[in-house]
């Protein structure tokens, strides 16, 4: 799965208003390029033009992923999702796992308890506990969809990225790399110190061996 940001935003305004807004759901081109464009509950935040939703929308249509579906009477085209959990999908979510699957197209890496505190209108998480077992599961699909990145420096809980992009599994290197540059730079301090510390040591010998042929010529 290789997902385009506004492909990952589009599904997951889908799968959203599917659940929130069921009376309007299937979507038309207007009301998904508002849904995408929402200033809350997004992350980023968005400006796709409506030309920008039906591109992502057109790919995503190639993919199987989302089909189009006109209502009787009406010459207004609505999409809808099938990304998950319907007879065409391969993925088949529980309702906690469409929830985390979810705010992660729509608001990208996020801790357990960001997911919890957000995901009132698409599932009653019981507790942290629930959201750590269900991101398990999800991180332990083949293929995983979730994974669990580096907790970053003076924060207490590691955030969770959904695997749906190359751009993802690219975002999960990099907190890695910026651990293993903070990790080592001690160490390459302390291998500075050792250096400045031998060349003194070097100098103070040549000093006193100096001094110490001095003594001798004076002694003699």
């Amino acid at each position: 799965m290789n997902l385009s940001l506004h492909e990952a935003r589009v599904i997951g305004c889908l799968l959203e208003k599917e659940v929130t807004t069921p009376e309007s759901y299937p979507l038309s081109l207007n009301s998904l390029t508002l849904a995408c464009n929402q200033k809350s509950s997004r992350e980023p935040v968005m400006a796709m033009t409506e030309s920008e939703t039906q591109a992502a929308l057109d790919s995503l249509m190639k993919l199987r992923f989302v089909t189009e579906q006109s209502g009787f009477g009406s010459r207004v085209v609505k999409f809808k999702h099938r990304f998950c959990n319907t007879e065409f999908s391969d993925l088949q979510f529980t309702p906690a796992q469409f929830a985390i699957v979810c705010l992660l197209l729509l608001r990208g890496p996020q801790t357990p308890g960001e997911l919890k505190t957000r995901s009132n209108r698409l599932h009653q998480f019981s507790d942290v506990i629930e959201v750590d077992k269900t991101l398990s599961a999800l991180a332990q699909l083949e293929p995983a969809l979730v994974k669990q990145l580096p907790r970053e420096p003076g924060k207490r809980d590691s955030r969770f990225i959904g695997l749906f992009s190359d751009q993802a599994r690219e975002t999960i290197t990099a907190p890695s790399c910026e651990v293993s540059a903070i990790s080592s730079s001690p160490a390459r301090a302390a291998n500075q110190q050792q250096d400045e510390l031998v060349q003194r040591v070097e100098k103070l010998e040549q000093e006193v061996a100096q001094l110490k042929e001095a003594l001798h010529d004076l002694l003699n």
